[in-house]
């Protein structure tokens, strides 16, 4: 493509920012942070993905819906890349992503990684030393229970108010 007629990188991650998860429809794909980086190499637009994590079945879509929507915007040479390291982590989801979780009746994650320096917290949590406090969605209670590990999708966990009485799905921190 003509230098000259190619897309900014900042327009690309606009249109980016259109693709919803299949998932969760939501929140798009740079609001959950799994683009990594766009780039022109050559006449070829390079967008680096970090899938959720290494076996989230939603990965083949979220690639094929990238390069559906670039392609609807006349770009005809696209490359997706895989990134696996570092790993994709709950921190990368944008402020305005995890308000479009709650505001959808999912729980953001609430916690980080050794990026923002909690590590041993989340260890504790892990290990069962320390209980993690998840505001329900809806009402904004702390009184809830985890229901279950496992919710409507992997990446995420069964919880129910006990002020509301509402079940709802919280963003497990990976």
């Amino acid at each position: 493509m003509d230098p000259a007629l190619r897309p900014s990188i900042d327009e690309v991650w606009h249109w980016l920012a259109q693709v919803p998860d299949p998932e969760i429809p939501v929140i798009s794909v740079t609001d959950l942070g799994i683009v990594r980086d766009i780039a022109w190499r050559d006449d070829t637009l390079v967008v680096t993905i970090t899938p959720t994590y290494s076996g989230c079945p939603a990965t083949t879509v979220i690639n094929l819906d990238i390069e559906a929507a670039l392609a609807e915007k006349g770009l005809d040479k696209v490359r997706l890349e895989r990134q696996l390291s570092p790993a994709w982590t709950t921190d990368w989801i944008s402020a305005e992503g995890r308000e479009k979780l709650r505001d959808y009746g999912i729980a953001p994650p609430v916690d980080g990684t050794a990026a923002d320096g909690v590590l041993m917290k989340r260890i504790d949590r892990l290990s069962g030393r320390s209980n993690l406090t998840i505001a329900c969605p809806r009402c904004g209670s702390t009184n809830t229970e985890k229901i279950s590990q496992f919710g409507s999708t992997p990446c995420k966990a069964s919880y129910r108010c006990i002020d509301c009485l509402e079940p709802f799905d919280y963003f497990k921190c990976i």
